[in-house]
């Protein structure tokens, strides 16, 4: 029996000498032009497909606690009737997204989700919650193929000429542009990407493994393989969603737990380093902290959702089944709306769309957030608050 002071071992990356030449006609001092044209070193990952996980009590016992209150927080939330899981999975989007230092304010991302004129962080945003759409809908089947189709819903509007394959060409974390040399971490080279993918998959699909700490480590592999030119985080912890719904922890929601990441993201990509060193003990760790830090956060989210959705209801005349008081659905997961989207929505006439409307903006419930009378957007500055106040928290170090 092992103690919990005794470090879990894990194959550590290697490392192998690759020639680099893709700085020779880029301008630089002398000494820099000569180093950049040296020899650099790439990792070289272990195959890990048939290793069994080396947990000792301590983080066994870890893994046992977060699964068990991820499958609780899942059925206590799963089971509310409403537009809840969609706002978890945005907020879970936007947490990631904020990771890799894209941030957007709730109504720019809710005008980008609308279709309306929103920043580009806030369009990367929405991106991203495609590409968690997608690993949720392929979690039965994870191949590569289906990572692949994550990554192509992450970024092909915005950068279509990198998705559909693996890369091409080397990568690196950290350093200069110019190349790898002085990188913090430099990923394997592409010739060994696909070999290197196929056997995570083969991983990740073994039903013979702790589930949460399966997760764990597909993730940190496929962050240390970094398969794609650009969307390696975002796709890497959309497929920690993925993983936790293949193995039933979660069924019907989202846990966030990108937002308890963003609480202490020194502590997760320390934990990643290490896993590249064989301990895979603080990526298991730091997931765990940030499942339970999600769920907290996540729910008071859908206290406060709730609590708008019962205080709008005692706010409206209209009858229970008319259009306005299904449009307050709605509103909790699309915050900005326009009398062309409410109609589509609720399956009315124009004009009824503008009467529900109407009736929201008389009861304090929306309001015009542009000019003139046409291609007029309202907002529910409610809904918007209490995702800004969710978003303080996950940024707020414990």
């Amino acid at each position: 029996m092992t103690s919990f002071r005794e470090r879990p071992s894990w194959p550590s990356v290697g490392y192998e000498e690759r020639q680099w030449d893709g700085a020779q006609d880029e301008v630089g001092t002398r000494p820099q032009s000569r180093r950049d044209l040296e020899p650099y070193s790439a990792s070289v990952p272990a195959f890990i497909a048939d290793l069994n996980i080396p947990l000792n009590d301590d983080l066994n016992a870890l893994t046992e606690e977060a699964s068990s209150e991820l499958a609780r927080f899942d059925a206590e939330v799963g089971h509310i009737v409403g537009p809840i899981t969609s706002v978890l999975l945005c907020v879970e989007s936007a947490a990631s997204s904020e990771i890799e230092h894209l941030r957007s304010a709730a109504r720019e991302i809710a005008l980008a989700e609308l279709g309306g004129r929103a920043s580009e962080d806030a369009q990367l945003i929405m991106g991203n919650t495609r590409a968690m759409q997608a690993a949720l809908a392929l979690s039965e089947a994870i191949d590569g193929q289906a990572i692949l189709e994550v990554h192509r819903a992450l970024l092909e509007r915005s950068n279509p000429g990198v998705v559909g394959r693996w890369r091409d060409e080397q990568v690196w974390i950290g350093g200069r542009s110019r190349g790898p040399h002085l990188a913090r971490f430099v990923p394997p080279h592409q010739d060994r990407v696909p070999s290197l993918m196929s056997d995570l998959v083969a991983f990740a699909n073994r039903v013979d493994l702790p589930v949460f700490a399966q997760t764990a480590i597909v993730h940190a592999q496929f962050e240390t393989i970094h398969p794609f030119p650009d969307g390696n985080g975002r796709v890497g912890r959309a497929l920690m969603q993925a993983g936790l719904r293949a193995g039933r922890l979660t069924r019907n929601v989202v846990v966030p737990v990108s937002a308890g990441l963003l609480n202490d993201t020194t502590r997760y990509f320390d934990a990643l380093s290490a896993y590249r060193t064989g301990d895979v003990t603080p990526i298991i760790r730091s997931i765990a902290h940030a499942s339970f830090v999600a769920m907290n956060n996540g729910h008071l989210l859908v206290n406060d959702l709730q609590a708008i959705q019962i205080g709008w209801r005692g706010r409206i005349t209209a009858r229970r089944d008319s259009a306005a008081h299904r449009l307050l659905g709605f509103l909790l997961r699309q915050p900005a709306i326009g009398a062309r989207c409410v109609g589509a929505q609720l399956g009315v006439s124009p004009v009824n769309a503008q009467v529900a409307i109407d009736h929201l903006v008389d009861a304090g419930i929306l309001i015009q957030i542009t000019d003139g009378r046409r291609n007029r957007i309202w907002l529910a500055q409610d809904v918007v608050r209490v995702l800004e106040d969710f978003a303080a928290r996950a940024r707020r170090r414990r």
